[in-house]
């Protein structure tokens, strides 16, 4: 069951949740929500906010709903979802009913959508997004490695307003 938390209260190594076991971002409403699976994005404070920032390229059915949205989540999950994840990571929302996967409850809380399952999950207020394009990179290499195709990210950076934990 989820309860809530103080964000300022959470203990953990950002490196190892975000790029080696990933999160599920996850934006919509009553009307209409979609998740993606991120393993790029990061945490602190910025405009005296606790603040979280992912990335979303054009493509992905996602972008849609952070889009005409006002909040987003990010939701951890232990170790035994990693192949849901990698699952909703690698398959369109667009193609398949990736919300009703096994295994997950999505739960309508706090004007936004996140699964009942996860360890942990940030409730993030859009505060500000941002174009990336090839011009902004110092390190040249980065835009022909990563972004062959030039579809490069939107920036979406949320206050975090609510932290749950999951107490099983």
């Amino acid at each position: 069951m989820l309860s809530e938390v103080d964000v300022k209260k959470l203990k953990f190594n950002p490196f190892e949740k975000i790029g080696d076991e990933w999160a599920l971002l996850m934006s919509g409403d009553q009307n209409g929500y979609n998740s993606m699976t991120i393993s790029w994005g990061y945490m602190g404070v910025m405009f005296n906010k606790p603040v979280f920032t992912t990335v979303v390229r054009p493509q992905r059915y996602t972008k849609e709903f952070i889009d005409k949205n006002e909040y987003f989540t990010i939701s951890f999950f232990d170790s035994e979802y990693k192949k849901t994840l990698a699952y909703l990571g690698s398959n369109s929302g667009r193609d398949v009913d990736k919300i009703n996967v096994e295994g997950l409850t999505v739960k309508h809380c706090d004007g936004t959508v996140m699964y009942e399952e996860a360890s942990l999950v940030l409730v993030c207020k859009k505060l500000f997004s941002m174009e990336q394009s090839a011009a902004e990179f110092y390190d040249k290499t980065i835009p022909d490695t990563i972004y062959p195709t030039k579809d490069y990210h939107t920036f979406y950076t949320g206050e975090i307003v609510k932290a749950y934990e999951n107490k099983k």
